[in-house]
């Protein structure tokens, strides 16, 4: 029997020709896998249909952040190469990065456009903490956020196994996207276009909470016993709309793992800004939140975790057996999963 406490219960085996390496056009023809709790049920039906399968009394809330160009191609004073990936802004002038290439304190990187950054501090995890220059001039997040822009590139997920491409400019960002600061897509909301956005909009209320995804998402659990891993932590802001939504006793349907996240991280913290660091999981299910919209995740993932919080372990290997028996397509630009 599956214990929902070890991480090794929530492997499986995913053929790789499942992996969606390419977003699908139009982006609502993803295939949409509808799972019902009240009576286990399972139907399977394409995105466009959504709003078939959705409660009437339902409020709905989305995340609006927006994916930056993360990811920076540069090298050293040496001249070796390296890659930089920009994890979280930790103040105005201070970044959290990933970097592929050997560095130290007081490396100088170099970027394109007279660009360089200078490696402040090196942490156990990995990751560092550098501060952008203009030639002498130190550069603001903000002001960063524009010349990423032209010199930076789309982050995609690692296991896409490919470079950005122009189709990934506009495919790796929703359509309601507006604060700029993740540098990973929340998935679900790529499977809306404008009209079907519109359409979901004037049916339901809705409402917007921002939480930019930073790379920690892509963390795998490693402990062997989930509840020992440390769940990394991501800015979030609720707005006024969302935080009336959220105290009204109407259910609420969560666009994305990271909406959820946020919504549960308020409700146990009556925080409506900050740093959210929620770990959801069998053991710490959603409180507030009644129905999850999401796609197909990685295995031995927080966020597929999240997923066995709405259904339990059981349940939720039976929905993603189904979907690799059906051939439905893996992760980021993959097929999404509704459950009721």
């Amino acid at each position: 029997m599956l214990d929902p406490l070890l991480t090794s219960s929530y492997d499986y085996l995913l053929p790789e020709e499942l992996i969606a390496t390419h977003p699908i056009h139009p982006r609502d023809h993803a295939r949409l896998l509808v799972y019902n709790r009240a009576d286990r049920s399972i139907v399977h039906s394409r995105f466009d249909a959504i709003e078939t399968f959705l409660p009437e009394k339902c409020g709905i809330i989305f995340n609006d952040t927006k994916v930056i160009k993360a990811r920076l191609y540069g090298h050293k004073s040496s001249g070796g190469a390296i890659e930089l990936l920009i994890n979280r802004a930790l103040d105005a002038y201070t970044i959290n990065v990933y970097i592929k290439g050997r560095v130290k304190t007081d490396t100088i990187l170099h970027f394109a456009e007279h660009i360089h950054a200078r490696v402040i501090t090196l942490y156990d995890d990995g990751s560092r903490d550098v501060r952008f220059f203009h030639h002498d001039t130190p550069i603001r997040f903000e002001e960063l956020l524009p010349i990423l822009d032209t010199i930076g590139h789309i982050p995609l997920p690692p296991y896409l196994g490919r470079e950005d491409d122009a189709e990934d400019e506009r495919e790796y960002q929703s359509v309601f996207a507006r604060h700029e600061g993740a540098v990973a897509a929340p998935t679900a909301s790529l499977h809306f276009t404008d009209e079907l956005f519109d359409a979901v909009c004037a049916a339901h209320p809705h409402a917007f909470v921002t939480l930019h995804v930073g790379s920690g998402t892509f963390k795998p659990v490693e402990a062997a016993v989930i509840t020992d891993h440390p769940m990394h932590s991501e800015y979030f802001a609720i707005s006024d709309a969302a935080y009336e939504l959220i105290r009204n006793d109407i259910p609420l349907l969560c666009i994305g793992t990271t909406s959820t996240r946020t919504i549960e991280y308020y409700v146990r913290s009556n925080q409506r800004s900050g740093e959210a660091n929620l770990f959801l999981h069998p053991h710490n299910p959603p409180l507030r939140v009644n129905h999850l919209l999401t796609n197909f995740h990685l295995p031995q993932s927080t966020l597929l975790m999240l997923v066995a919080s709405f259904v339990g372990l059981e349940e939720t290997h039976r929905i993603y057996n189904e979907a690799i028996v059906q051939k439905y397509r893996f992760f980021s630009y993959g097929d999404a999963l509704l459950i009721l």
